[in-house]
């Protein structure tokens, strides 16, 4: 019990003596033993890792998962040391979405059947999603997190523990100069010299060593910034396979897409002009796809002979051609770019076909080609 009382008392007067020697540095009534010039630059080099793997961190985090909530929920998993739960990705919740939606609306119609393609692909590109999600987190955010609560902290303790044998080196340099000025004074203070002295002696062997585990320590920051690197080069292989993945899935969309009538197949342009544009350049960026063959017709549609189809008494409308498009056979009627035909539908007819008329010339044309007049 004394020891543990003497115990107190010592480490309770050691942390008044530093209080002390910090406070009087502060009001320039006590010197400071400076670091060199190169232990600067270490702790400086040291400090800016720190602070740019947080940023560098936090900012991943953010792209990896952008909903804060789920961040947060993930964050709070891994301190209770819990297998954070698989989480349904934003592109597999639409794909989701998307076959329920064709469920409902009808698989079989045009509009069902591009739904069902897209769902497809989009939860091709929710899979690759995660794990992108996956590679990443244990490739680059782990091994940064691991230097924040690791190497990091290790670093912050013995950078805390020089300091404070900074200021026992520091105060034991101030006590040995005012007990020289005693000393002048009078002789009585030969043995509170000598004791200070001894002190110092102390003090300065304790802040030599803590000064090399210290720099051994921030030297190291040099290996931390190669295994960044490293980290680094395996996130970007990861995030280019995913994107990769993620064209590929896009391409193999885009080639299914344009099997079926009055879809819209996206350009590989930077962007695409109006659909009002009449330039023969731009026309192609935003041609939308259509059937090439009579195959995709209905039955009815395929036997259908023009020379006997009549025009409704009622129902015939005007319409203004948006872009060129070549007759794939005999059936279809070829279309210039902003003419105006007649169009009309027959009972039966696939709805995203219409009958053309120009002159004396009719035949099918796609809907999406043209833009109906009232």
């Amino acid at each position: 019990m004394d020891f543990n009382m003497k115990k107190l008392a010592s480490d309770a007067g050691i942390f008044f003596t530093r209080a002390v020697q910090f406070t009087e540095e502060k009001f320039g009534q006590a010197e400071k033993t400076e670091l060199d010039a190169h232990f600067e630059n270490l702790l400086a080099r040291a400090d800016s890792t720190k602070n740019w793997t947080e940023r560098i961190l936090r900012q991943t985090e953010v792209l990896l998962q952008p909903n804060p909530s789920a961040r947060v929920e993930e964050f709070l998993y891994e301190k209770l040391d819990r297998k954070v739960p698989s989480r349904v990705t934003n592109g597999e919740l639409l794909a989701q979405y998307m076959a329920e939606a064709a469920s409902e609306l009808g698989p079989s119609t045009p509009y069902g059947k591009t739904l069902i393609k897209v769902s497809e692909a989009e939860k091709r590109l929710g899979a690759a999603e995660r794990d992108f999600i996956h590679t990443a987190s244990l490739s680059f955010l782990t091994p940064l997190r691991n230097f924040l609560e690791g190497d990091w902290k290790t670093i912050s303790k013995e950078r805390r523990l020089l300091q404070n044998r900074r200021l026992d080196l520091d105060a034991c340099k101030a006590r040995l100069k005012k007990a020289k000025a005693a000393e002048a004074k009078a002789t009585l203070w030969n043995d509170e010299v000598d004791k200070a002295e001894q002190e110092l002696r102390v003090a300065q062997t304790e802040f030599d060593r803590q000064a090399e585990v210290t720099r051994l320590l921030l030297e190291g920051i040099s290996s931390t910034h190669v295994n960044h690197l490293r980290c680094l080069h395996e996130f970007i292989k990861s995030q280019t396979t995913y994107y990769a993945q993620c064209y590929r899935h896009m391409l193999d969309l885009q080639k299914q897409l344009g099997r079926f009538p009055g879809t819209f197949v996206g350009s590989t342009e930077p962007a695409s002009p109006p659909l009002s544009s009449t330039s023969p350049t731009t026309t192609a960026a935003t041609m939308p796809v259509v059937p090439t063959g009579a195959s995709l017709a209905p039955p009815e549609e395929a036997a259908l002979c023009l020379e006997e189809v009549a025009p409704p008494a009622s129902g015939t409308r005007k319409a203004r051609v948006l872009y060129d498009y070549e007759a794939a056979d005999s059936s279809e009627l070829a279309l210039l770019a902003d003419e105006l035909i007649t169009v009309y539908s027959l009972p039966g007819m696939d709805p995203d076909w219409l009958i053309g008329e120009r002159g004396n010339k009719k035949g099918k044309v796609p809907v999406t080609y043209l833009e109906l007049l009232s």
